[in-house]
């Protein structure tokens, strides 16, 4: 199998990623050379709550919405898997139906890897092994962070630590300013906080106010990444 056609940009950011960096070169090389390049529109489904897990794969560029249905039958956010990170792997290994539904949010190109190779890259690779727990590891350990914010700090700390992580994933230079260049509605912020959108819009004027942010039509951009941060530890 050849290895996967990607842009230089979609490349570094598979590279880069603080989980494939870490991995040793004979891995990182084959785990490319098992993967095809799947580049998809806005909006395109993933997975589906309920399905068999076939694939594993890695975001080289855009974003992969995870999400829930509510008992009211709303879609709810529950997470965004950004550039260089890697999904699909727990339901490959204990063979259980997908848990959330999943689809792209932007243009967006992904590293797939199918079943057959997934298996085959653990047996000649006990290093995926380790490092796959490694990486089940810090979800889990993200997962209990997330859980003591939403029940010890106040939104607009929490709020401040999103627009924060953001900016690092997804921020873009320009002119002294760091525009996000994920496009969220103050919905989707709401959602990843578990507050409402009413709130979440209060704290962004104050933000605003404060020189912090400046919120614009489909993006937010960054003006004071001190400010924030400031925030984020009241």
């Amino acid at each position: 199998m050849t290895t996967p056609v990607l842009t230089l940009e979609e490349r570094q950011n598979i590279e880069n990623g603080a989980w494939f960096a870490k991995l040793s070169p004979a891995l990182r090389d084959d785990i490319l050379e098992r993967s095809h390049v799947r580049r998809l529109p806005d909006g395109a489904p993933l997975v589906a709550r309920g399905a068999r897990a076939e694939e594993w794969c890695g975001v080289a560029r855009g974003a992969v919405r995870i999400s829930t249905i509510s008992l009211g039958g709303k879609q709810v956010t529950l997470t965004y898997a950004e550039p260089g990170v890697w999904f699909g792997d727990i339901a490959l290994f204990d063979g259980l139906p997908r848990t959330h539904d999943a689809d792209t949010h932007g243009e967006t190109t992904l590293l797939v890897v199918r079943k057959p190779d997934f298996r085959e890259l653990l047996a000649r690779h006990v290093e995926l092994y380790e490092a796959l727990l490694r990486l089940n590891c810090r979800r889990l350990r993200l997962m209990f962070d997330h859980f003591e914010d939403v029940n010890t700090r106040p939104l607009q700390a929490r709020l401040a630590r999103q627009l924060l992580l953001l900016a690092r994933s997804y921020g873009v230079e320009e002119g002294g300013e760091l525009r996000i260049g994920l496009q969220l509605a103050q919905e989707d912020l709401a959602q990843l906080l578990g507050a409402s959108r009413q709130r979440v819009n209060q704290e962004l004027k104050g933000f605003e106010r404060e020189g912090a942010i400046r919120v614009e039509p489909t993006r937010l951009v960054v003006l004071a990444r001190g400010k924030l941060m400031e925030i984020a530890e009241r």
